[in-house]
């Protein structure tokens, strides 16, 4: 039996069934999980999650849960990648973005702006590429700035906003959407604004490719034929085709391009490429 409860009122000995809000708001990579440790408990006091549901036949409930928090002694405090962020910015990239955390009620309403012009840059870009113009590298950085600073105030809002699209613009949208998810990956491994950035950039361009798939395939309502599969299949190789043709691209991004339809146990595509 399911009950959703106050992070308040979590205790060891509690099954942690789900987190009610973003994935990026808790430390746990792991969605169900029996809590058993008192530093465990105390990382779910310290994350941006409120609530939680837990499951009472395989945990504590409320009731049966102690009463008193258990007092810790206090561990080494890691900056966080956020604080870093504010830290940094400025100086390191002299940019005028702005990284002060936000709620998630004011920040939504900036991130539905940005989504805005969001789509409709990685339109223009994208219809550069398929004219067979050159990609616009600053174009799509000055993107990623702006997307890095909306994750950074408040994560949830812009990926909320981003994973919502229909059929039209599905391309599009997409790749903000996972340009937003990348950022917020790279910030949960610590990793440094610069390098947050790149990765975002990464997810902005991973489907680039598409670009030079015919259109008529790529916008088809129905399901692919084995051929048409097969020349979407080609899109990861010539997005690389692509970027490779910008000096400006990382390597990373590149890889990102490239690989991002691979598969662990080797039935990914283009390469087959395995573990």
């Amino acid at each position: 039996m399911l009950k959703r409860i106050s992070v308040a009122d979590v205790r060891v000995g509690m099954y942690i069934q789900a987190f009610c809000g973003s994935w990026v708001d808790h430390p746990f990579w792991k969605k169900s999980f029996l809590l058993e440790s008192d530093k465990d408990l105390q990382r779910i006091y310290a994350s941006k999650v409120e609530e939680l549901l837990i499951d009472i036949s395989k945990g504590l409930d409320c009731a049966a849960a102690p009463v008193e928090t258990p007092q810790l002694e206090p561990e080494p405090v890691t900056p966080a990648p956020v604080a870093k962020a504010e830290e940094e910015a400025a100086p390191a990239t002299q940019d005028n973005e702005d990284y002060s955390p936000a709620p998630f009620s004011d920040e939504i309403r900036r991130a539905a702006l940005i989504c805005e012009r969001s789509k409709q840059a990685v339109i223009d870009m994208f219809a550069d590429v398929r004219m067979g113009r050159a990609l616009q590298a600053e174009q799509a950085d000055n993107l990623v700035k702006e997307i890095t600073a909306s994750v950074i105030r408040h994560p949830g809002a812009i990926i909320s906003l981003a994973r919502l699209k229909n059929a039209d613009e599905y391309t599009y949208m997409h790749s903000v959407a996972v340009c937003a998810l990348m950022v917020a990956l790279a910030r949960q491994l610590n990793f440094e604004l610069d390098q947050i950035r790149e990765a975002g950039l990464a997810g902005l361009l991973h489907d680039i490719g598409k670009m030079a798939v015919a259109q008529n395939v790529l916008n088809k309502p129905g399901k692919l034929s084995e051929e048409e599969f097969e020349a979407v299949k080609e899109h990861p190789i010539l997005g690389g085709q692509i970027l490779l043709e910008n000096k400006q691209i990382s390597a990373l991004a590149l890889d990102v391009c490239m690989h991002h339809h691979e598969k662990y146990d080797g039935t990914g595509y283009p390469h087959g490429l395995q573990g």
